[in-house]
């Protein structure tokens, strides 16, 4: 498996149902070369089956954080891909203000906590870096009808 190949599973990871002319286009790659990465990592098994994520699925990624990122120079959107290849990472939000970039994260242990941290900060242009683990989550108010 290649960068390329991580990068497809992150973006199948956000959204399985995605058209195969999206992929290409945010890989940068053809719907031919999607289609054809798709098919060879299901016939090795390394894609088993396509599903639906729900909150339950939470549980798997028990140490959650958000890292904030300062980036120098001109490598931002490599960064930003970089970052989308990683099977930890949920999401990638581009920001203003004092951090270029928040990286939603989810691993399974402290350890793989400290070591995803340890590649980010040895990113090509990241300036600073802060984490923020996230302790509880609260869903969004209801709204009451009548």
């Amino acid at each position: 498996m290649d960068d390329l190949d991580r990068s497809l599973l992150a973006l199948l990871r956000r959204d399985a149902r995605a058209p195969l002319s999206d992929l290409a286009d945010r890989l940068g790659v053809s719907r031919a070369t999607v289609r054809a990465r798709i098919d060879k990592m299901m016939g090795s098994g390394e894609i088993t089956g396509f599903t639906v994520q729900t909150r339950a699925d939470l549980t798997q990624s028990p140490v959650r954080g958000l890292t904030m990122l300062a980036i120098e120079g001109p490598g931002t959107e490599r960064i930003k891909r970089a970052l989308a290849g990683r099977p930890e990472v949920v999401a990638v939000h581009a920001t203003n203000g004092r951090w270029d970039i928040i990286v939603e994260i989810g691993t399974g242990t402290l350890e793989e906590l400290d070591r995803l941290l340890t590649d980010i900060r040895k990113l090509d242009g990241v300036a600073s870096s802060e984490t923020s683990l996230l302790l509880s989550t609260v869903g969004p108010a209801r709204r009451r009808s009548g």
